[in-house]
């Protein structure tokens, strides 16, 4: 079996460093000096592997086998990669935030000696998810952290949107760079045993983005998503088709969420009811069932602002295809020789690149990216991308 590391794609420099950090963070949290420290940033664009990558430290710090940290092979590398070890704790958002009130239960958890393993590990993924509160309890115990305790935090970047400054400052910095298309057509090809046209098609299309490549060559509806992100630029251009489109864009990314939601929110919902008491026939049963109202219109909300948030992630993918297009038309308006984002749609990015000037091309993704920040600060989907057709509408009519 390989080595955790392993699944880190066009990143050599960042397994090294987690590998030495590792080896001299077996001397003990003394002996470990400078080398090893007790809070990690994870950067990197989305699909560099940040969160992987600190789950692959996280593994390392805990590994049991004598030789490299990280073989992959032991007991405690095994059950971290698998989510199951007990001194290994994942913090996922699942909503569009993660809330004071369980940063600190986190934190708490946290500070207790580790029971079976070397280092008590908390890895935070969308650490920029975090609220103004909850970065500041995080920050109070990364400032004195407990002896054995180690927080792996991961972000897009250290821009001060994304991650505190103060936070920022307090940490370690490991910087993840997008992948090659090369590099990630080998891993299709030798991981998923994909043929080498297809493999390297999706990595060319796939914005860097491992996951997103094998989505793409492997399932049919993600291609087709895709297309219908991309048809936006023509449709825009005609006002009977630009908004009809746009609405559907939104209710495709809608319905995705929908579909990736309602078995999990289903079987949580179930399983809440039948803990408080559903389907009791004991004294007592149906007036503990009434009394956890307040228990499942928790949960309720939990579940739409999950929803809410994936709907808003496929979105915000079909957007940055989109603003991958016009940049290829800038590009060939510009005469550049940059590697395009879509090479398979070469022959739209030349129509879009004679249909306006390079300054209009501009303002095209400018329109895109003014979108996705509406997006971020709440503004109703529907209306967003519809002001986003309009604009590019004007530009290339």
């Amino acid at each position: 079996m390989a080595g955790v590391f392993d699944r880190l794609v066009g990143q050599e420099h960042v397994e090294m460093e987690l590998t030495g950090a590792a080896r001299a963070a077996r001397g003990g949290a003394d002996a470990a000096g400078s080398l090893m420290t007790h809070s990690w940033l994870f950067t990197g664009p989305p699909g560099s592997g940040r969160s992987v990558a600190a789950l692959c430290f996280a593994a390392a710090l805990q590994c049991t086998d004598e030789g490299e940290p990280g073989c992959g092979r032991c007991h405690a590398c095994t059950t971290t990669m698998a989510g199951t070890h007990g001194d290994v704790r994942r913090v996922i958002p699942e909503g569009l935030s993660i809330s004071v009130a369980e940063m600190r239960g986190i934190v708490q958890t946290a500070s207790r000696r580790p029971s079976t393993g070397r280092w008590q590990v908390v890895v935070i993924e969308d650490a920029d998810r975090l609220t103004e509160g909850a970065a500041n309890a995080l920050l109070k115990v990364v400032e004195e952290p407990p002896a054995r305790t180690v927080f792996l935090l991961c972000a897009p970047s250290v821009d001060p949107q994304d991650i505190s400054v103060t936070l920022r400052s307090r940490c370690r910095h490991v910087a993840l760079v997008t992948p090659s298309v090369e590099a990630i057509a080998g891993v299709l090809r030798e991981r998923d045993q994909l043929d080498a046209e297809t493999a390297l098609l999706a990595a060319s299309i796939s914005g860097g983005h491992v996951g997103r490549a094998r989505r793409l060559a492997t399932d049919e509806e993600a291609r087709a998503r895709r297309g219908q992100a991309l048809g936006i630029a023509s449709a825009a251009t005609r006002p009977a088709t630009g908004y009809a489109a746009a609405d559907e864009l939104v209710r495709a990314a809608e319905a995705e969420a929908k579909e990736m939601s309602a078995a999990r929110d289903e079987r949580e919902t179930e399983e809440l009811r039948t803990a408080l008491g559903a389907g009791g026939t004991g004294k007592g049963a149906a007036g503990a069932l009434r009394g956890s109202a307040g228990a499942l219109k928790d949960l309720e909300r939990r579940q739409k602002s999950r929803a809410t948030r994936t709907g808003r992630d496929s979105l915000d993918r079909a957007l940055m295809d989109l603003a991958g297009l016009y940049r290829d038309a800038l590009a060939v308006a510009l005469g550049s020789g940059a590697q395009p984002n879509h090479p398979d749609k070469a022959d739209q990015v030349r129509k879009m690149a004679a249909a306006g000037s390079p300054e209009a091309l501009l303002r095209c993704v400018e329109a895109v990216l003014e979108c996705r920040e509406a997006l971020s600060v709440n503004v109703k989907p529907r209306f967003a991308v519809a002001s986003m057709v309009a604009k590019l509408g004007v530009e290339l009519k």
